[in-house]
């Protein structure tokens, strides 16, 4: 007969990634007790759906869940965010003051959406953020017929914001500090596609320009959005879709190394500030900063759908092999992949297009939504894009995977 296990393990973070480490850590045989926090009061559900179909469908909108596997057999604190953590003690403590004590930890706290820098005036009536389901709902109830919006940010969520109220009929009015929307990420010929997509739409894009300031009418709320260039854009609302924030600020004072996201070494394992590992502490999803061998090894924050899935069960993997010597650590090497659909176009990537130092373009048809990049970094492919040829991504995607497969990785 199997000995009870007495650990007690601790998922922070009840979205994608969290849930997905708790259920493998099920699946791997882990039996003692488990316990999932969150800081929103809903169960687990899916975010991608929130900026398309949340905003666009018609009829009342329902949330996207995540399925709970029948047996995780876990305790939920839902509503109750963590505010500190104490790894020399092994203990959380929430934001009621309760504290939960642990063998092992997987932080997967993901990130929260970048509003006003601190110290400017407060926002207006009228400008929002997108993160979570009840921001979608709020979002979705302003984008009414005859109220023009302006989304500040044409990246992936910005751009999906503005295809989706057009979509419902809207004048939307997309502003973008780089040249091209997704420049940073894709490239610029990438960038001029997309653009080119949310013009034929009827999407207006000012590029090169930020927000400086808005305007309000007699009622205070939102009446138009100052530009860098001058001009000032009318608004009945206003999308902030500047990216996300990491949500580390409950890790404060922990000694963890949480610069732009929690560093972790290659198995996922939590650093402190001297590069050290903390021990039974592994993090996952848009909270973890991870080595990306296709960038050159660089740590970054990955904040896509797939990654949060492949860390979260990498993560539960690597803390129930730090506590048992029979199982074998190994380091975190998926290849990155991502989505998007904008206008009806199917965007597809692997890799990491945002790592190359050029771009060789092998089709290039807006008309007929056809187009697929290929991206190198020192003449080694990092990644792919497509649209409308979604078949030809496995080739490259095995080309990563042999990369990533020739890398060696000392075990810890």
């Amino acid at each position: 007969m199997r000995a009870a296990d007495h650990r007690e393990l601790v998922v922070v973070g009840a979205s994608l990634a969290g849930l997905r480490a708790a259920r493998c850590l099920r699946e791997q045989g882990f039996t003692g007790a488990l316990t999932i926090v969150g800081d929103e009061p809903h169960p687990p559900y899916d975010r991608p759906p929130l900026s398309k179909r949340v905003l666009s469908a018609p009829g009342r909108p329902v949330r996207p869940e995540l399925p709970v596997p029948n047996g995780l057999r876990a305790r939920w604190l839902l509503g109750r965010a963590a505010v500190r953590l104490d790894p020399a003690a092994r203990a959380v403590t929430l934001a009621d003051g309760t504290r939960l004590t642990y063998d092992g930890l997987v932080v997967a706290t993901g990130s929260t959406a970048r509003g006003r820098p601190p110290g400017e005036p407060p926002l207006p009536p009228g400008v929002v953020t997108l993160r979570g389901w009840d921001d979608a709902l709020a979002l979705r109830a302003a984008l009414t017929e005859g109220s023009p919006l302006v989304v500040v940010g044409a990246g992936f969520l910005g751009g999906e914001i503005a295809a989706a109220a057009r979509e419902r009929g809207l004048d939307v009015t997309l502003v973008e500090a780089a040249s091209q929307p997704l420049e940073g990420a894709l490239g610029a010929t990438a960038g001029a596609y997309v653009a080119a997509l949310h013009r034929e739409a009827g999407i207006v894009l000012r590029t090169g320009t930020t927000v400086e300031g808005f305007l309000t009418g007699a009622d205070g709320r939102l009446a138009g959005v100052h530009l860098g260039d001058g001009t000032t854009v009318p608004a009945g609302t206003a999308v902030l879709a500047w990216g996300g924030v990491p949500s580390t600020g409950w890790l404060a004072g922990s000694g963890l190394a949480v610069d732009g996201g929690v560093h972790c070494d290659p198995w996922l394992r939590v650093l402190r500030t001297d590069g050290t590992a903390v021990p039974d502490v592994v993090a996952a999803g848009d909270v973890a900063r991870v080595p990306q061998p296709l960038a050159g090894g660089a740590r970054m924050a990955l904040g896509h759908w797939t990654n949060a899935v492949e860390q979260g069960a990498a993560a539960a993997a690597a803390l129930l092999a730090g506590q048992d010597p029979d199982r074998t650590p190994t380091p975190f090497r998926a290849v990155p992949s991502f989505w998007s659909d904008l206008h009806g176009a199917r965007i597809r990537s692997v890799g990491l297009p945002g790592a190359a130092d050029e771009t060789r373009v092998v089709e290039h048809d807006l008309t007929g939504r056809r187009l697929e990049i290929a991206y190198h970094r020192e003449g080694r492919l990092v990644g792919a894009l497509t649209v409308g040829r979604t078949g030809r991504l496995a080739s490259y995607r095995r080309a990563l995977e042999e990369h990533l497969a020739s890398g060696t990785v000392k075990a810890p």
